[in-house]
């Protein structure tokens, strides 16, 4: 919702060692695009493990607005009763997306394509993020769009009445964008084309699949191509939401930071498209063993056992941004607690996410006494060694949900307590973290102004 409540300041403290289960709440990019598919779909969509977060919540209430019916039965277990291809009605109300840049890009995707008219708008993070980089492709389609300077929402879309498919070379890493274009491709005629030079998430392209369109992925020299032939007939499917990997960086990094830690975190998605940060925490020298692997909903998932470890610093490739590019706070939180210097580069996109994550982070740990360096596209942080990270300050969230985790992660490991300005983002993503973390054993405060 665009409304924010009162700040509510969080601290976390010097933490006992974590231990037990982890049960991460449903991936959040697959939660959106369940409901969507579902919506854009003939017939029933019967999801299971859906992530009731704000901003996937927010989505819910938009498929209604387009037309679906959208039914909770129960804790993760959501009814889907589509329109088809092509079926949105137009809204009666604005389209308030909240916190979440995923929901709002892939509506406005959805819906380019159709002739009717909506208004989009979320809360003061979201309001200032760019929506040119999804305009611009859909205005290929035949859609125009109408917002503030800049290209920021409030944002009127007008859908083609008339569309054409298009064809798009992604300029940056983003599946956001990869899939608005995709499913604004959906009602167009012919076939849609989206190039992207490095592969991002491929949730849509898998979900798409299952729900019954006709799409290919070929590799080629000029990048990976995907192909969708428009107005297919989608059928209500079956899906079962995987655990949500940038969720599980969050337990899984504060363990590898508390001295005796021992956690398992079972039933995490393993999309070699997402899994970017756990190959890079065992670069850096990690206990993590990925146990009883397996295939859940299309997605491969396992189990992760996760035990303290020393970690030494080390370089992030570039290319593995796209795999892991949610998960850059936490891991710059945990590289301030390893030997040596962690370098992470190609990380530009942190700059147009819930808030300007690169600078969020640096002068954040530079607040709790750790040095870093910072570029447009870079991020170096200089570990300091298990338990010695100083802490002591009250740092800015800028209504950025990871921002706040991660450094109430980095607390549990510093010598004095870390507090967070605002801890309420976190529901937009991961209201179950307070108290998952606690089960663990996490000493994480709450105090209301």
């Amino acid at each position: 919702m665009s409304g924010h409540g009162p700040a509510i300041p969080m601290t976390a403290r010097k933490s006992v060692a974590l231990r037990g289960v982890a049960e991460i709440p449903g991936d959040k990019s697959i939660s959106h695009r369940a409901l969507i598919l579902g919506a854009l779909s003939v017939g029933e969509t019967h999801v299971t493990g859906l992530l009731e977060g704000q901003d996937v919540l927010d989505t819910a209430t938009a498929m209604r607005a387009f037309g679906a019916e959208v039914i909770q039965n129960g804790p993760g277990d959501w009814t889907v009763h589509g329109v088809g291809v092509g079926g949105f009605r137009e809204p009666d109300c604005v389209i308030d997306c909240g916190n979440s840049g995923t929901g709002v890009r892939l509506i406005m995707g959805a819906m380019a394509t159709t002739d009717i008219t909506a208004t989009f708008t979320g809360d003061a993070s979201l309001n200032k993020r760019p929506m040119g980089r999804i305009t611009d492709p859909l205005a290929q389609f035949g859609a125009q769009a109408f917002g503030r300077k800049g290209g920021r929402l409030p944002m009127t879309v007008i859908g083609a009445p008339d569309p054409v498919p298009a064809r798009y070379k992604v300029p940056m890493p983003s599946a956001q964008v990869k899939s608005a274009v995709l499913l604004a491709g959906l009602n167009a005629p012919g076939q849609t084309v989206v190039i992207e030079s490095e592969p991002t998430r491929d949730h849509s392209e898998r979900m798409l699949r299952g729900f019954g369109a006709e799409i290919t992925v070929a590799d080629t020299d000029e990048g990976r191509v995907i192909t969708l032939t428009g107005q297919p007939e989608l059928r209500g499917q079956s899906v079962t939401v995987p655990r949500d990997p940038s969720s599980a960086a969050f337990p899984v990094c504060a363990a590898l930071m508390v001295p005796d830690s021992d956690i398992l975190v079972p039933g995490v998605s393993q999309n070699p498209t997402r899994n970017g940060i756990f190959i890079t925490l065992q670069e850096m020298g990690a206990d993590l063993v990925m146990e009883n692997p397996r295939e859940e909903g299309g997605e491969p998932v396992a189990d992760l056992r996760v035990r303290f470890s020393a970690l030494k610093g080390v370089e992030v490739p570039p290319e593995r941004a796209a795999s892991m590019i949610d998960e850059y706070p936490v891991l710059s939180a945990l590289a301030a607690t390893a030997e040596g210097v962690t370098i992470m580069r190609g990380v530009k996109e942190l700059r147009v996410k819930e808030s300007d994550r690169l600078d969020a982070m640096a002068r954040g740990l530079e607040a709790c006494g750790v040095r870093v360096e910072e570029t447009e596209d870079s991020l170096t942080v200089y570990g300091m060694g298990t338990g010695s990270v100083p802490g002591g300050a009250t740092v800015q969230t800028h209504l950025d949900h990871r921002i706040a985790m991660s450094f109430l992660c980095l607390g549990l490991a510093t010598q004095k307590p870390v507090t967070v300005d605002d801890g309420t983002p976190i529901a937009t993503s991961f209201p179950a973290f307070e108290g998952l973390m606690a089960d663990l054993g996490a000493q994480i405060t709450r105090s209301n102004r």
